[in-house]
């Protein structure tokens, strides 16, 4: 990875070097951000509120693919060296991050790293009874954290209260606007926190199971459910193996569970086939909104996270019946 990172660095110097200044846009505006998934920008979006029109906020995964297998472009590189603020996850899935900042032009970048942020509240990745397990196993020593940490209220009250001090270091002008505009957003973020207890303090199960990937496991620790799963948040597997899918079948039998969950990428059919082996074949299939592929087209649309929380909070509540 950091060869191609390097390749990368030289192709974008050359680049600029040789004038070539369609590898990069140039902007008038007075802060550059770069978010590098959608939950990030969107806060950014709404703490730099009235403000936004002045700041160039670039999402770099805007495509569709999911932070896993991202890997940056040249145009990414360049758009992430010249920033003046840039916020990224932190986990495994950003290890050409380091080798970028290295080489970044803007010695005064600032970087909010959000593990970091989370610091000893960051869980790591676990595998739960009967899931799926992928080969090949961790150095010793190393320690792979859950990365979906934007799937909790309670951390992005967390993360947007350091983006709203960054951007007051950042832009001191426009500080008290910026404390407002995060003192109003956090409480909806809280406001929303307080329905997701509320619909599981009145749940009749706590217990989701996905015939998926599960990415929710900040989620479920904020309001003490459990969980199985056929692999891991960030697992590469997409083929589930017989035990793993007869062991999900038997679980929905003995909970007594009536619906299977899946993500939002999801062609459903792993979720299928343990319905097929349960013993009614009764169970619906739900789906929860991980934020994990929204595109370019979506922002056009409108999408922002306390909306697609909200639906997840609909979807929980029907999953928990």
């Amino acid at each position: 990875m950091k060869k191609y990172i390097s390749f990368l660095f030289l192709t974008a110097f050359l680049c600029v070097c040789m004038g070539n200044f369609a590898c990069a846009d140039v902007s008038e505006k007075s802060i550059q951000i770069v978010a590098t998934i959608f939950p990030e920008y969107d806060w950014v979006q709404q703490i730099l509120g009235e403000q936004a029109e002045n700041a160039e906020l670039t999402l770099l995964l805007d495509s569709g693919a999911d932070l896993h297998n991202y890997q940056p472009t040249v145009q990414d590189i360049l758009t992430v060296s010249n920033c003046d603020f840039f916020i990224y996850v932190g986990g495994e899935s950003d290890d050409w991050v380091d080798a970028v900042l290295q080489e970044a032009v803007n010695e005064d970048m600032v970087v909010l790293n959000l593990l970091e942020i989370l610091g000893d509240s960051a869980v790591e990745e676990e595998t739960v009874e009967g899931m799926e397990t992928e080969d090949g196993e961790e150095e010793e020593g190393e320690t792979e954290y859950d990365e979906h940490v934007w799937l909790s209220l309670k951390n992005a009250q967390v993360f947007c209260e350091a983006i709203a001090e960054a951007l007051e270091g950042i832009d001191p002008d426009n500080a008290e606007l910026y404390a407002a505009n995060v003192e109003e957003y956090m409480s909806h973020l809280a406001a929303l926190d307080e329905e997701y207890q509320a619909v599981v303090d009145g749940a009749s199960v706590t217990t989701l199971l996905f015939g998926d990937r599960f990415p929710f496991r900040y989620l479920t620790e904020d309001y003490a459910l459990t969980y199985y799963a056929a692999f891991s948040g960030c697992s590469a597997e997409s083929e589930a193996s017989f035990e793993t899918i007869t062991f999900l079948a038997e679980k929905i039998d003995e909970l007594g569970l009536n619906y299977v969950m899946t993500i939002e990428s999801s062609d459903g059919k792993i979720a299928q086939t343990i319905i097929s082996c349960t013993s009614s074949q009764t169970q619906e299939v739900l789906t929860l909104d991980s934020m994990q592929s929204i595109t370019s087209q979506d922002l056009k649309e409108g999408a922002d996270y306390l909306s697609i929380m909200e639906d997840n909070l609909d979807v929980l509540a029907q999953a928990l019946q």
